[in-house]
């Protein structure tokens, strides 16, 4: 007896996002897009990591690949769906920090996922 799969929960693309993902090289898109099926599939990509000052559920994936950076912001905290809030290459030179006004950015796209949410998941 095999056991069912997970249900898929649909991912969304929140402001320029999935854009700004496809200007990627192949070889990132590929490693994120595989985390973010894990997500969707409710388990924890090996490579995500908790968004400091965020709180639980929004989680950044990390990539470096031919000298540059790379980050993709997502979070799970609706149950109904997973929302990818900010793709970005990184460019600051300054440690590993992610500036401030990318925060920001991931900010306002997580409160207008959440309007989203609320809007396309409301109870009838």
């Amino acid at each position: 007896m095999t056991s069912a799969a997970p249900p898929l929960r649909p991912l969304f693309w929140v402001g320029s996002s999935k854009r700004d993902y496809k200007r990627f090289p192949p070889r990132v898109q590929d490693g994120f897009g595989f985390a973010l099926f894990l997500a969707q599939t409710g388990q924890h990509p090996p490579a995500a990591k908790p968004l400091k000052g965020f709180g639980a559920g929004t989680v950044e994936l990390v990539a470096e690949f031919d000298g540059n950076a790379y980050r993709a912001v997502y979070t799970v905290r609706f149950k109904d769906a997973i929302y990818v809030l900010h793709a970005f290459q990184k460019k600051s030179k300054r440690g590993i920090a992610t500036p401030q006004r990318d925060l920001e950015l991931i900010e306002r796209r997580l409160r207008d996922a959440a309007f989203d949410h609320a809007a396309r998941f409301a109870k009838e």
